[in-house]
């Protein structure tokens, strides 16, 4: 297993302004990133790969036909259907991060109890839908439930942080939510769509995925616009 847990600890995060956009690339503790339409590998229609666009290398790959998301290359959407179980996986490497962090993504879930974020080789680590108005994340077997102060999911991009004290909330659509719940622990994460060992599959689409080993309010308002865009 890769643990980059202390790797890249110092943030950079600029505010963008004026014709200097700001870009994920930018940030000097990004981990891993599955840009938007950006280094996909199809099977004909369907993704066999989606390449990290960090330099780390995390890159997604599926080998198994059935179990390839199909692509919309419109939108960049990749939708996961849970009766083949279709998914992505890292090849032989886990993101392990057991400070603070900054999960984000574009997403639809058509259904609420699959798992976008997981790791498919260790048990009891996992992000997912837990409801239509909840999210649920699992670390080290421990898990908190995350609620929206209204309405449900649907098309919305996400971010999920965990402070350097251990306290995670989270954004939808750039609003932050009320509810907050400590978990610490070290997240593992290898797999998009499901959860150790092929449990929990995902129903919906995803366009973008960001991952960072830090977290501040800048970040996250730069992350939001920036996922409001795609």
């Amino acid at each position: 297993m890769l643990n980059l847990s202390n790797q890249l600890a110092l943030n950079s995060t600029r505010i963008s302004s004026g014709s200097a956009a700001w870009n994920p690339i930018d940030e000097s503790s990004l981990l891993a990133w599955y840009k938007n339409k950006t280094d996909i590998t199809l099977n004909g229609t369907d993704v066999k790969r989606w390449g990290d666009s960090s330099t780390n290398s995390f890159d997604l790959i599926q080998d198994t036909a059935s179990e390839q998301p199909a692509f919309n290359a419109a939108n960049g959407e990749l939708t996961f259907l849970p009766g083949d179980t279709q998914n992505l996986q890292t090849s032989g490497t886990q993101i392990s991060i057991s400070g603070a962090f900054t999960v984000a993504f574009r997403a639809t879930p058509n259904t609420f109890s699959g798992a976008i974020l997981a790791d498919n080789t260790t048990t009891n680590e996992f992000l997912k839908y837990f409801s239509s108005s909840s999210f649920r994340i699992k670390i080290d077997g421990v898990q908190q439930t995350l609620t929206l102060n209204s309405g449900t999911f649907g098309d919305n991009y996400i971010v999920i942080t965990r402070n350097s004290s251990n306290v995670i909330r989270f954004y939808k659509d750039g609003v932050l939510q009320d509810d907050a719940d400590a978990l610490e622990g070290t997240m593992d994460i290898d797999a998009i769509g499901v959860r150790a060992s092929d449990n929990s599959p995902y129903d919906g689409t995803v366009r973008d995925v960001q991952i960072y080993t830090s977290e501040d309010s800048a970040l996250s308002a730069n992350i939001n616009t920036y996922l409001s865009n795609i």
